[in-house]
């Protein structure tokens, strides 16, 4: 999600109310010790055992007759097929289940072969702490439970974290730090600004995958620049699209002008448009400092006949008053509809939000991964206020082991090529792949709804 220091701000503030952030910064920012694991769930041998070849075992290779060759040309279908299979490697959902139910006080032998280094360029000041502090945690939090079971094919994980502080300049030097560590893969802040500098110190040597971030303007597979989650664009025509399907034909948008606050709207108002339907009002705001909507109100008391959607970005306690004022002039059937951006500032917890929807970045149902990822931070004394927050720190992990296992080498560029063809990731939230886009992944974008007070699932918008 693409937010100003404003939201950030008033997010973290919020945070604070919610509990969000937990007391375990410090710890997340610690490399994990080399843990104790059992055997990974892997198909392959030890990638680094090719690298312990002898001269003889090479010259071996050389010494090949023609009709040792010829052998190898004649084999079968079947054989080529078991081949094939043999080296495979571990699908992504083995090794995610086996890390969800992963037991630290019960991990077998450690893994052996060289690590596997994710380095985090994470905001963790005011600026972006609302997710990057989350996703810090709930990473270290997995990539603990992926060692206790064998790490990325019998090769730890370990977890850099740098602050960027909310700086371009200061984020510039914390990647400098992780490639001077050796990070093979870089995950990067929420934001453009220091995303940017991300990007520009790392000079496309290896892949650098956003977190939280849904703005546009970051993901590149020609610069090895990815996304976890969906973009603005995606978000905002899947509303679109959802309000087309269930029925309505008038929409009302608030906006303010600005790549998040005004791009979704107006994506959302253009998508809903080419659909058919009827942008009746764009009402404009100050994120974060209008909560007397008196007057906007009354703008669309003028224009409403309570048949509308109300499309807008701003964050959930804005929505209570905004909605407030507007039933107090006797329009209560006006159906409202938020972006990401209600996941994070306490939809869950507002007075009057009854009925709502928003977009969001996966739902927790029945035991699957996202329930299962936020119910053991639970468990651990780490719960997420953010609990999409925290799934995407898990899909980006897989996503880079995945990449590492199918490169089956440590060299970055190898990772950052086998990540951009990466195709049905099983991760955390839902199937993840990068082949034939624009390094916006082809995720689907989930649209939750308040009923009776509890959080349920509405649609999943591929």
């Amino acid at each position: 999600m693409r937010l100003n220091k404003l939201l950030v701000a008033s997010l973290a503030v919020l945070a604070l109310v919610a509990a969000a952030c937990g007391d375990d910064e410090d710890d997340a920012a610690e490399a994990p010790a080399a843990a104790t694991t059992t055997t990974a769930p892997a198909v392959h041998e030890d990638m680094a055992g090719d690298d312990d070849m002898s001269d003889d075992d090479m010259a071996g290779d050389d010494d090949m007759s023609d009709d040792d060759m010829a052998g190898e040309d004649d084999m079968s279908d079947d054989d080529m097929a078991e081949e094939e299979d043999m080296q495979v490697s571990a699908p992504s959902a083995l090794f995610v289940d086996a890390a969800l139910d992963a037991d630290l006080d019960n991990c077998g032998p450690a893994p052996t072969g060289d690590p596997f280094i994710i380095g985090f360029a994470a905001d963790l000041s005011e600026v972006g702490g609302f997710a990057d502090i989350p996703i810090s945690e709930a990473g270290q939090y997995f990539i603990d439970r992926i060692n206790c079971v064998g790490g990325a094919n019998g090769h730890p994980v370990e977890f850099l974290i740098e602050d960027v502080q909310g700086d371009p300049e200061v984020a510039q030097r914390a990647t400098a730090d992780l490639l001077d560590a050796g990070a093979h893969v870089i995950l990067g802040p929420p934001f453009a600004d220091t995303g940017d500098a991300v990007l520009q110190t790392v000079n496309a040597s290896r892949a650098v995958i956003f977190v939280a971030s849904t703005e546009p303007v970051l993901p590149d597979p020609s610069i090895y620049s990815f996304m976890t989650t969906f973009s603005d664009t995606q978000q905002a025509e899947a509303a679109a699209q959802f309000a087309i399907d269930n029925g309505f034909t008038r929409a009302i948008t608030f906006s303010s002008e600005g790549p998040y606050f005004g791009y979704n709207p107006e994506t959302f108002a253009a998508k809903f448009e080419e659909l058919g339907g009827e942008l009746v009002l764009d009402v404009s705001y100050v994120p974060f400092e209008d909560f007397d909507f008196a007057s906007r109100a009354n703008e669309v008391a003028g224009v409403a006949d309570g048949t509308e959607i109300l499309y807008s970005a701003m964050i959930a306690p804005q929505l209570d008053a905004l909605r407030g004022a507007i039933e107090e002039r006797g329009i209560d059937s006006i159906t409202y509809f938020g972006a990401d951006a209600f996941g994070v500032s306490g939809i869950t917890e507002i007075p009057n939000n009854e009925g709502v929807y928003w977009t969001d970045h996966g739902y927790g149902t029945g035991g699957n991964r996202y329930e299962r990822l936020n119910a053991g931070l639970a468990a651990a004394g780490m719960p997420s206020a953010a609990p999409g927050f925290a799934a995407l720190a898990g899909d980006s992990i897989t996503v880079a082991i995945q990449g590492f296992i199918d490169a089956g080498s440590t060299d970055p560029l190898a990772i950052a090529e086998a990540i951009a063809g990466l195709t049905g990731v099983e991760a955390v939230t839902d199937t993840i792949g990068y082949a034939g886009t624009d390094g916006t992944p082809d995720t689907p974008v989930y649209i939750l709804q308040i009923v009776d007070g509890e959080t349920a699932l509405a649609a999943r918008m591929s």
